[in-house]
């Protein structure tokens, strides 16, 4: 699986089903989030993943064309605890994959594992079973987390839990 498969399905269902979110934003914008993440949530659900969209800035449900473009939360394990390869290794595909960007460890504690990525317009999160897209979602961004999938999330550790 990769993240451009699951991205590009994502996109498919909220293109497909644009004039149903239009219609329940009409009537009110949480039943439109409640919809769009019944989206996701089925789209994650063919990949065996848990993916949610966010709106942390409440006017942009009113977006639909933007819907998927940013604010996606992705899940494959939400137990495991350590990253399968160094953090320094992340970091270093981080700045590879993305170009000028911060990479900062995070969410170190009760011997958890985690990083979060500057980026200009934002942040990617990491954690050792999830990633979350705190950013506009580029051809960058895209690359970096199929990456990561391979690397990281899709990795069937049992130390590593």
């Amino acid at each position: 699986m990769s993240f451009s498969d699951l991205y590009s399905d994502l996109l498919f269902n909220i293109k497909y089903h644009k004039s149903e979110i239009q219609k329940s934003l009409k009537k009110s914008p949480n039943n439109a989030y409640q919809l769009v993440n019944q989206l996701s949530e089925f789209t994650g659900s063919r990949y065996h993943v848990t993916l949610n969209m966010h709106f942390p800035d409440p006017k942009k449900i009113y977006d639909v064309e933007d819907y998927g473009a940013e604010n996606l939360g992705l899940v494959v394990d939400k137990f495991r605890r350590r990253f399968p390869i160094p953090r320094e290794s992340i970091k270093q595909k981080a700045i590879e994959f993305l170009g000028s960007v911060t990479p900062q460890d995070a969410y170190m504690y009760e011997g958890k594992e985690g990083l979060k990525i500057l980026t200009p317009q934002g942040r990617i999160e990491i954690l050792p079973g999830s990633i979350h897209l705190w950013c506009r979602i580029d051809e960058n961004v895209k690359k970096f987390c199929d990456w990561l999938m391979q690397e990281v999330l899709l990795i069937n550790d049992k130390d590593n839990s």
